[in-house]
């Protein structure tokens, strides 16, 4: 039996493949859940076209809400020829009734446990139309990810891996609840070391979780181990990490050296709105200060379009950002992503403009409080465009910085996507 993964491509790669930041971790897991009698392929569309003519018995493909559309033309065009279909991911795992009518089997959420079964049903041709588990899976004994499957060459970064799944907090805006639930599970961590002890230690480790330091308990016993392992990482957090003085100094000896952190906005009332009650905007600096004098770098998420913004959100955020010589940050016109609390609220309201999930996380998708779709539109395009400007750059990546080089190449990346090819995602 011969089973095809596929990954579809993002809006801006749609047709013109290239070089991927990173390759697609959770179909080389799905592959790794496979059992091994069966020949598994990978084709990430944003680094390969697909190949429909291949000789394959069965399909896997993958969606996010912004490649669902694609991921259902390639669905369609698959079994038209008479192949049979499996999809999954996040947006088919909430929107089951619409992905069902372009495959011949959903996997919702998470595979492990599932996955086995779905390729045995298909070898008796029993294929199920939907395939879920009613309790979350555990993540010990896991199979290390089928890294041998991705195109050689073709992702600037390629020592990912995860070590939870989940997050604490529930803010309104998210989909990582809506797809894992309520909950937040760690691996052992003596299981992640030896993963991590098969990849390249000399290159960059970029952690996956949506939280790393969410269990504060666990990712102190992550980030001793690591410790001797002499590695440099990245992840992604939320501001609560500089408020445990051992987890900080901890995750600086670890190797860390940039963290992505949603601040999302300077409004304590966008913040409640969003159920973002983690955060408190008279105590970003002190945070900020914090993780820069443990030697760590900063990517800050800001959200705009918010029903709390005015006129004066942008300047305000983007002075901010600069003053607090945050390394990098992103600033995004909100995405109601459907799954979420506040798709249902806008969706109620009739502030949804329209449902075309190619358009979700490239264009303004909703009506606007406060602010006009104009006002909105230019105001985000002027953020990022003064931030990643050269002087700004050279304001807060210049010299005496910790570790110039790094950051001088993330920020000289954002400025040609901004200014030379004018993207903003």
């Amino acid at each position: 039996m011969k089973l095809e993964l596929i990954v579809p491509a993002t809006h801006e790669n749609q047709g013109k493949p290239g070089k991927a930041i990173l390759p697609p971790l959770g179909m080389a897991v799905i592959a790794a859940l496979t059992p091994p009698d069966v020949e598994v392929s990978l084709t990430d569309e944003n680094v390969a076209p697909i190949d429909f003519t291949k000789k394959i018995d069965l399909v896997g493909i993958t969606s996010l809400t912004s490649t669902s559309q694609r991921a259902y033309k390639i669905a369609d065009t698959f079994r038209a020829i008479g192949k049979k279909v499996v999809l999954g991911g996040i947006h088919p795992s909430i929107l089951l009734e619409e992905a069902s009518q372009h495959a011949d089997a959903i996997v919702i959420g998470e595979a492990e446990g599932i996955w086995p079964g779905v390729i045995a049903d298909f070898k008796a041709n029993k294929l199920q139309k939907t395939y879920r588990q009613n309790v979350r899976p555990g993540l010990s004994d896991l199979p290390n990810p089928r890294r041998d499957l991705f195109a050689k060459g073709s992702y600037y970064f390629t020592n990912t891996l995860f070590t939870t799944r989940g997050c604490p907090y529930s803010c309104s805006f998210c989909t990582v609840t809506s797809f894992f639930g309520h909950t937040y599970r760690c691996r052992p961590v003596a299981e992640v070391i030896n993963e991590i002890k098969t990849l390249n230690s000399k290159k960059l480790f970029i952690f996956l979780d949506d939280n790393i330091a969410g269990n504060p308990k666990f990712a102190k016993e992550l980030f001793r181990a690591l410790i001797p392992l002499k590695i440099k990482w990245v992840g992604q957090c939320s501001v609560t990490i500089a408020k445990d003085d051992e987890l900080l100094k901890l995750a600086a000896a670890s190797g860390c050296v940039d963290l992505f952190i949603g601040f999302e906005s300077l409004s304590p009332i966008n913040l409640a709105a969003v159920g973002k009650k983690i955060n408190a905007v008279d105590e970003y600096e002190t945070i900020i200060k914090k993780l820069h004098n443990a030697g760590i770098g900063i990517h800050g998420f800001f959200i705009f379009g918010l029903d709390g913004d005015d006129a004066g959100s942008f300047k305000r955020t983007v002075r901010f950002a600069q003053k607090a010589r945050l390394e990098s940050a992103q600033f995004d016109i909100l995405t109601p992503y459907p799954g979420t609390a506040i798709f249902e609220s806008l969706d109620k309201e009739g502030r949804i403009l329209n449902k075309d999930w190619s358009q979700y996380g490239h264009d303004l998708m909703f009506e606007p409080k406060s602010l006009s779709r104009e006002i909105l539109q230019e105001g985000r395009t002027w953020a990022w465009r003064e931030f990643y400007s050269l002087p700004s750059i050279w304001k807060r990546i210049g010299a005496g910085h910790h570790d110039p080089f790094l950051f001088w190449v993330s920020n000289l990346y954002y400025y040609y996507k901004v200014h030379m090819l004018k993207n903003l995602h």
